[in-house]
């Protein structure tokens, strides 16, 4: 059996719609804090149990017969928490009720160096699956094209898209990245260890997001400033200084080249192009 950490997410949920195309719904459970969430999955044949990862009594009960363990990242730190604490835990689940093999949705970033924090996460877990004694396959995922989406901000209505200094970005959809986890997971051993990156098929930074929003016919204008003022900026919207610190670090590693490699192989895997920023953008303005 293959179970998916996190169905109810926008990521987990879609692995296991890709995967009810690829093996029976008899063959897939999910581990979700809330079953409620996921009763569509239900609905569908899939096995449905609570699991948390900050409970893991919970998870060996919902990992039960698993084969596979799709471990969808914790974002624990965005509340305070400790998300390698949490990947121990289901790392340690998937151990205790004898699957073999854990798939992880690991980032193309991924280093200890990293200037992104949720990046030097990924590493530490890597290591963790390194020393696992368990399969392991990492998926180094693209950055979100819904986070790019979501960089413009309230662009779109106001023309005008302003941030610290940033760098090419090679975005990739979660349709995308949900498909090819599902082709791994129902394929296992294709890939030992992390995956090449599994990006979009271009890199582009904010001026390129509003040069093609001004392409597809709402105009709208780039403008820089200073690291030092995102702090206050976002303070006076009511924002904690943590998510200061969280989107300098995002800024600063897409400066430094850390999420703008492309690469192919989520092509090669999907067996269509990936879906491009100037589709979600077009989507978003209903063209």
């Amino acid at each position: 059996m293959i179970i998916v950490t996190g169905a109810s997410g926008q990521l987990g949920h879609a692995v296991v719609l890709e995967l009810l195309k690829l093996v029976p719904a008899s063959e897939i459970g999910v581990s979700v804090r809330d079953p409620g969430k996921a009763s569509d999955l239900a609905g569908k044949g899939v096995r449905v149990r609570q699991g948390d990862f900050a409970d893991p009594a919970s998870l060996q009960r919902a990992f039960e017969g698993a084969d596979q363990v799709l471990v969808v990242s914790s974002n624990a730190r965005a509340y305070g928490g400790d998300p390698l604490a949490q990947h121990t835990s289901a790392i340690e689940a998937t151990r205790t009720v004898g699957a073999t093999r854990i798939v992880y949705t690991s980032q193309i970033a991924a280093s200890p160096t990293s200037a992104f924090a949720p990046a030097v996460d990924h590493a530490a877990t890597e290591e963790l699956l390194r020393q696992s004694g368990l399969a392991w396959t990492s998926l180094r995922n693209g950055f979100y094209a819904s986070s790019g989406l979501m960089a413009m901000g309230n662009s779109l209505e106001t023309g005008l898209l302003e941030a610290p200094a940033d760098g090419k970005v090679a975005w990739a959809a979660h349709a995308d990245l949900a498909e090819a986890a599902a082709i791994l997971l129902a394929d296992p051993g294709r890939y030992e260890g992390p995956t090449p990156p599994l990006t979009g098929s271009q890199a582009l930074d904010l001026a390129d997001l509003a040069a093609i929003a001004t392409e597809l016919g709402r105009p709208v204008r780039r403008s820089v400033f200073p690291d030092e003022e995102l702090g206050a900026r976002l303070e006076a919207r009511g924002m904690p200084a943590s998510a200061a610190r969280f989107m300098l670090g995002n800024s600063i590693a897409s400066r430094g080249g850390e999420f703008g490699p492309v690469d192919p192989t989520l092509e090669q895997l999907i067996g269509h192009p990936p879906t491009t920023m100037r589709d979600l953008i077009a989507a978003r303005l209903g063209r």
